[in-house]
C-alpha cells in the first residue's frame, strides 16, 4: 500500500440501479468540510444509469473510484468488495439514497481520534420521503454512555429497527477482523454485535445522517424473506428461509469466536437462549412458515 497518498477515511458506496438517488448521495459526500477521504463505488451490475453517473463524477474528483460488476453479485458481495477495495484508517458504507451533512465526517473522524478504545461513531437521524421532505426523528434506544457491552451485543441480537449505526464511521482494521456483512437478512445487525466485542459505540448528538424512505428500498420492493436473502446474496436459490433463527445462530457463532473467557461466553449464550425465549412466537411462526413452503 502507498502510505504516503493513502486517505484517513474510505468510503464505501454499494449501488443497483440506483441513479434515482445517486446524485444527491454523492453530491452530501464530496461537499464534506473533512477532505481526506476515497469514495469507493461498486456498482453491481447496473442496468439504468447508474454507471453513466458515477463516471461523470469519477472524471470530475480523482477520490472518486468507480468499480464495476459484470453480473449482480447480491448486495452483501458488493458491501464487502468496497471495504476490501478500501485503504483508509477509517470506514463508511454509504447508501445511493442517503445523504450527510457537511461535518458528519468532521465531527465523527475527530471523536475517534481523541477516543481510541472506541470502534464505531455515528450521529442522530432523521427521515425524509421521496420528496426530501422530512417526517420522523430516529431515536437510537440506548443510552450508550452507560450500557453495558452485553447489553448492547443483545441489543444486536433482538434488534428490529431500522439500522443507521451500520452506515457510521468504524476504525478498518477493526473491521477487518469480522466477518462483515454475510448473505442473509440481519446479517447487519450481527456484524455490529460483532463489533461490540472489540470496543464501545458513540452517537455524535446532532442530526448530520438523513435516511431516505421510499418504495425502492430492499425491504419494501423485496417479498418475503427468501427474496430478501437473494438480495443479500444472489446466488442463493432457496425455498425457505429463517431469518430469526439463522441471527440467532450466527450471534453465537460471534460469541464463541471471539477471546473472551468460558464463563463470560456462556453467559452471553444464556442471554441468547432467553431471548429465544421470549421470541418464541416469532421463531415457531418461522418454522411452520418455512413448513409449508417445504412440504
Amino acid at each position: 500500500m502507498d502510505t504516503k497518498n493513502t486517505p484517513r477515511i474510505s468510503i464505501g458506496l454499494p449501488v443497483f440501479n440506483g441513479a434515482n438517488y445517486l446524485s444527491n448521495a454523492l453530491d452530501s459526500l464530496v461537499a464534506q468540510t473533512y477532505s481526506d477521504f476515497e469514495i469507493i463505488i461498486s456498482d453491481n451490475a447496473s442496468t439504468d444509469a447508474t454507471a453513466e453517473i458515477c463516471r461523470d463524477y469519477a472524471n470530475r474528483d480523482p477520490r472518486i473510484k468507480y468499480h464495476r460488476s459484470e453480473i449482480n453479485r447480491g448486495a452483501a458481495w458488493n458491501f464487502n468488495n468496497t471495504f476490501n477495495l478500501s485503504r483508509g484508517e477509517y470506514f463508511r458504507w454509504a447508501a445511493h439514497d442517503d445523504i450527510i451533512h457537511p461535518e458528519f465526517l468532521d465531527k465523527c473522524v475527530s471523536f475517534l481520534d481523541r477516543n481510541e478504545s472506541h470502534v464505531l461513531c455515528f450521529t442522530r437521524t432523521v427521515f425524509i420521503d421521496e420528496n426530501d421532505n422530512e417526517f420522523k426523528e430516529h431515536t437510537y434506544p440506548l443510552d450508550l454512555a452507560k450500557v453495558s457491552r452485553k447489553r448492547l451485543f443483545m441489543h444486536y441480537v433482538c434488534a428490529h429497527h431500522i439500522n443507521t449505526e451500520i452506515f457510521g464511521l468504524i476504525r478498518s482494521d477493526v473491521l477487518g477482523k469480522t466477518r462483515l456483512i454475510d448473505g442473509f437478512v440481519g446479517s447487519d445487525f450481527v456484524l455490529l454485535g460483532e463489533l461490540v466485542f472489540y470496543g464501545p459505540f458513540y452517537q455524535i448528538p446532532e442530526i448530520l445522517f438523513t435516511h431516505r424512505e421510499h418504495s425502492g428500498r430492499s425491504t419494501k420492493a423485496t417479498k418475503g424473506p427468501e427474496e430478501y436473502t437473494q438480495w443479500f446474496d444472489s446466488s442463493k436459490k432457496i425455498k425457505f428461509a429463517m431469518p430469526y433463527w439463522r441471527r440467532l445462530y450466527e450471534c453465537s457463532v460471534s460469541v464463541m469466536r471471539h477471546p473472551v473467557s468460558l464463563s463470560e461466553k456462556m453467559g452471553y449464550l444464556i442471554e441468547i437462549g432467553r431471548a429465544a425465549k421470549w421470541n418464541h412466537g416469532a421463531l415457531w411462526a418461522e418454522i411452520k412458515r418455512a413448513s409449508k413452503r417445504l412440504f
